[in-house]
């Protein structure tokens, strides 16, 4: 399967004059050295692919070294080289040493077009940040598709409803059992010990990870931080929880959505609705079968109502919005996005159209919103958008 918009877009911007470092960013298993892989494949690149997966020593020297191979290559009659650099969060200071050759080159006109990724956008962050703040392009890599997965490996929207979309678990989901070992051992564990807890200061690693299975099984719903408080071991204080709900937000696993407020301020101190950034997470720790889902009804609309959040978190990002939830009192509005002075309100069915009061309080109070329904049943919901075509639209068609 190639991930064809993504390689376009790494295509485009690497024929354009050396100005930036392109970095893909994006979480564990969705395909980043793959599409790399299938981008050198398609052209004929004059190219150092090289990855800090399994260095040892001083990684540093190692990075410099590679660094200097490229630089030889110029020396010795190549027009330009790309340069390529796999899990680079795995180098010591490696914003340090990037920013010191990118530097030198530029000076000097030497035409080594960088390119680095890494597992998440976490562990490249603070490098980004601090070191190469206006040296770099971000090009984020989400979860995978209902499209893409359905083109892939046959997934029907149901089975994309509970199973996510994780491609190296797809194979796995005829036999659940191990589908679900598959996603605690390779996916979720390994997300939060190396792209949380070897890069990070974590006090209560325990707790990181009950917060993540707290929140995995309450997706689509609003849980207080004091609520957790009561049902975490060891839980400290709020602050530590809102700290480490950023984590594994920034990890795309885990989000905690705020309440819409038309305030900033306001919405910093609502209590979150948790959002995993793929349901797959969310059927891993559920404790119910693919089968045992979609025969109670409370569940499968929440498996909905998750779903159709991944898809709006997701893409986030990509299309520069904000994403929210509205309350007031028991009227609620499952997600707003917000982008700028552009305003669209969203309520998700699993079942027949019932009238939600939320959705009107909602447009009286902010009447310039544009407010829609969607629906996992859709022959009985006219003036609903059908949830399979959602998943397949960009959000920022809503505007």
């Amino acid at each position: 399967m190639k991930r064809n918009t993504f390689i376009a877009e790494i295509k485009k911007r690497l024929s354009e004059k050396r100005k930036f470092i392109q970095v893909v960013a994006g979480p564990r298993q969705v395909g980043k050295t793959t599409i790399i892989t299938q981008l050198l494949e398609q052209h004929d690149y004059n190219y150092i692919y090289e990855t800090a997966d399994a260095i040892s020593g001083d990684s540093r020297e190692w990075l410099e070294q590679i660094w200097n191979a490229a630089r030889f290559r110029i020396k010795t009659g190549a027009k330009e080289i790309i340069l390529i650099i796999d899990e680079i969060q795995k180098v010591t200071d490696w914003s340090e040493v990037i920013k010191r050759m990118w530097d030198e080159d530029t000076r000097t006109k030497t035409n080594i077009k960088l390119v680095l990724s890494g597992s998440s956008r976490l562990l490249i962050k603070q490098g980004l940040t601090e070191s190469l703040h206006g040296r770099f392009e971000l090009i984020q890599i989400p979860h995978w598709t209902l499209a893409e997965m359905k083109e892939a490996f046959g997934f029907s929207l149901e089975e994309y409803v509970y199973f996510g979309g994780y491609p190296g678990s797809a194979e796995l989901i005829k036999d659940e059992k191990r589908w679900k070992n598959y996603m605690r051992d390779a996916i979720i564990e390994t997300s939060i010990s190396k792209d949380i807890l070897m890069l990070t200061t974590i006090t209560k690693p325990a707790l990181l990870r009950q917060l993540f299975d707290l929140g995995s099984q309450y997706t689509s719903q609003i849980l207080p931080f004091n609520k957790m408080l009561g049902t975490l071991t060891d839980a400290g204080n709020t602050v530590t929880l809102a700290h480490y709900l950023t984590l594994l937000d920034q990890s795309r696993l885990l989000g905690g959505l705020q309440k819409y407020s038309g305030s900033e301020q306001h919405a910093k101190s609502s209590s979150p609705k948790l959002q995993v950034y793929n349901n797959a997470l969310f059927a891993a720790v559920a404790g119910k079968s693919f089968e045992e889902a979609k025969a109670t009804p409370d569940i499968w609309g929440r498996f909905v109502e998750s779903c159709a959040g991944t898809h709006l978190i997701n893409n986030a990002p990509l299309c520069g919005y904000k994403l929210f939830y509205w309350r007031d009192g028991n009227d609620e509005v499952d997600f707003v996005i917000s982008r700028g002075d552009e305003l669209c309100g969203i309520e998700v069915k699993s079942g027949v159209r019932t009238t939600n009061r939320g959705m009107s309080i909602f447009k009286a109070k902010y009447p310039h919103a544009k407010m829609y329904v969607v629906s996992a049943n859709d022959a009985n919901n006219s003036g609903s958008i059908p949830l399979e075509e959602f998943l397949n639209l960009s959000p920022d068609i809503l505007f």
